[in-house]
């Protein structure tokens, strides 16, 4: 992880946006897709930044590396396929998150290797190194199970019910059990793990330009 001075800190805003907006309107979508309007209504289906982002979860992601968006009202009940439907919305946050960072993999890769070196050069480079932190980082986040997080959404729909009737529980506490986690440093481990493995697989596929 990068840490944040002024220069880092102003680095990173482009990618933050990136990432926060793609997330939440690709939940969005995918929602539109699978059969419930309700993001549409809402006004959320937008590439539109403020329409998205929480002004102190912004700040907090800036600064200590956690932090949210407001999130996408959506409705499983109009979903065509409920089980399928909420997989699918789960997922596409974090798959956008993905893509974006493959995205700017690649222009780095480009950048690195076919353009002259110049100030801003180095610049732009390092404006999509920051996308492509960001949304790695936002991508590993939220895959981990445990609420309101996307990847706790997916697991819970491959838990007999009584289990998934205890995860909900869980997520009025969601917010003090992931804050400490983070505090303590509990996750990092796991996520580190997490985004080594992203980061091969964007490597990978770099290494063939």
């Amino acid at each position: 992880m990068f840490d944040f001075d002024i220069i880092s800190l102003i680095l990173s805003i482009p990618g933050l946006l990136l990432a926060l907006t793609f997330h939440e309107f690709a939940h969005g979508y995918v929602a539109y897709l699978m059969g419930d309007n309700t993001a549409r209504y809402s006004g959320r289906l937008s590439l539109n930044p403020m329409d998205h982002l929480d002004l102190w979860g912004t700040l907090c992601l800036l600064f200590f590396r956690f932090g949210w968006a407001k999130p996408v009202p959506i409705n499983p009940a109009n979903f065509r396929d409920q089980r399928k439907g909420i997989i699918a919305v789960s997922l596409a946050g974090p798959l956008a998150n993905f893509l974006l960072a493959l995205v700017s993999g690649i222009i780095c890769a480009i950048l690195e290797k076919f353009v002259p070196a110049s100030n801003i050069a180095q610049f732009f480079y390092m404006v999509f190194l920051y996308t492509e932190v960001m949304n790695v980082g936002l991508m590993v986040f939220n895959l981990i199970p445990i609420p309101p997080l996307d990847g706790s959404k997916v697991l819970m729909e491959f838990l007999p019910y009584r289990f998934r009737y205890q995860m909900y529980q869980l997520e009025r506490y969601s917010g003090i059990i992931l804050l400490l986690l983070v505090w303590t440093r509990v996750l990092s481990p796991i996520l580190n793990t997490m985004a080594g493995w992203v980061y091969s697989i964007i490597g990978l596929i770099t290494n063939l330009i």
